[in-house]
């Protein structure tokens, strides 16, 4: 399996940018009350990506022997929690379309967070990248 982490590795980033770029378009389509938000392929696909990026980086996680956690790799699922929390406030739960929209403004902040984390394999994120 270790001979397929560059190509699991590739395919998790190229999920976890579909999986941002489709928040965003959703997010922009709640705040405006749009009614395609409420088609079924809207619904589904968000699901079918998500999952595609878990499994694989859970395969990733499996593949570098990540146990325990290191603690860039703890603070990204906390951070991940965060983001689905505050993404359902973007698309489905604010009640308004300014709650909305400073939801998903922060839920991509969080995003940011993530990549950093990732990135620099830090949980200081981007600011570990300054010292």
């Amino acid at each position: 399996m270790a001979e397929h982490y560059f190509l699991l590795k590739h395919l998790h980033i190229t999920a976890a940018y579909a999986s941002l770029a489709f928040f965003i378009l959703r997010a922009c389509w709640s705040v405006k009350d749009a009614p395609i938000l409420q088609a079924r392929w809207v619904k589904v696909v968000p699901h079918i990506i998500d999952t595609a990026l878990l499994a694989l980086g859970v395969s990733l996680a499996v593949i570098l022997n990540f146990w325990p956690l290191p603690p860039w790799l703890s603070a990204k699922i906390t951070a991940l929690v965060i983001y689905i929390l505050l993404g359902t406030v973007a698309i489905k739960r604010g009640k308004t379309p300014a709650i909305r929209a400073w939801a998903a403004l922060a839920a991509v902040s969080v995003f940011v967070y993530m990549l950093g984390a990732a990135l620099q394999r830090s949980p200081l994120s981007w600011l570990a990248g300054l010292g």
